[in-house]
């Protein structure tokens, strides 16, 4: 059984989230449901896949700005499942799909190889002590299973708050043969969150990264 790569959460589900979870109109999408298929779901879209969203503020951002992706957004957080379901309905997106389970998961039972334009992961569990290291998910292991549903040419986009984590993404990437890339500047298109603001209000740098899914 590998690691868990994030850690379990209990958050009170507000009334508005959960009527947003109640709703039955194929935003919300089951793990292991055996009729998902990413053309179906996004017929001629390339599909940009993004693990964790917190309350999904900037994901409904950047899903709204760029039509021309459908965006399968994974993570575990019931509430803010509830939110960015909330988020997307009032907005009015037709491009967003929400999974609530382990974006692992999701990769290795659901999602066809070399078939993803993307990923996004931003701000990610740092595991800072030494001893939770092989919790992170950007691991060498992790890396080969997200370069393997990638197609060559595609994105991963990174960034964190934790300067040693950093260290380690570009360690781990830099030595991948899936991945060529590094450190860039911050996207102007990728929103500050509220975590990333508290994060800088306390004088935390944040490194973003991009690689891309090496052409072999």
């Amino acid at each position: 059984m590998s690691n868990r790569t994030y850690k379990p959460r209990r958050g009170r589900v507000t009334p508005r989230q959960a009527a947003a979870l109640d709703i039955r109109d194929g935003l919300l999408i089951e793990l292991g449901r055996t009729t998902f298929s990413l053309t179906d779901e996004w017929p001629g879209l390339p599909v940009i896949l993004e693990i964790g969203f917190g309350t999904g503020a900037a994901t409904a951002v950047m899903a709204g700005d760029q039509p021309q992706f459908g965006l399968l957004a994974v993570d575990v957080h019931t509430p803010g499942i509830g939110d960015l379901l909330h988020r997307i309905r009032t907005i009015g997106l037709t491009n967003v799909r929400i999974m609530e389970a382990d974006a692992l998961e999701v990769l290795r039972t659901m999602i066809p190889e070399r078939s993803l334009a993307g990923i996004r992961t931003y701000f990610p569990d740092p595991w800072p002590k030494a001893r939770h290291h092989k919790r992170r998910l950007v691991t060498a292991e992790h890396a080969s299973l997200i370069g393997s549903r990638t197609a060559s040419g595609g994105t991963w986009d990174l960034a964190t708050d934790w300067a040693p984590y950093a260290d380690q993404m570009i360690d781990v990437l830099s030595k991948h043969p899936m991945w060529e890339g590094g450190a860039v500047d911050r996207p102007s298109d990728r929103p500050v969150t509220r975590y990333e603001q508290t994060a800088l209000d306390q004088g935390r740098e944040v490194t973003d990264l991009r690689y891309f899914r090496a052409i072999r």
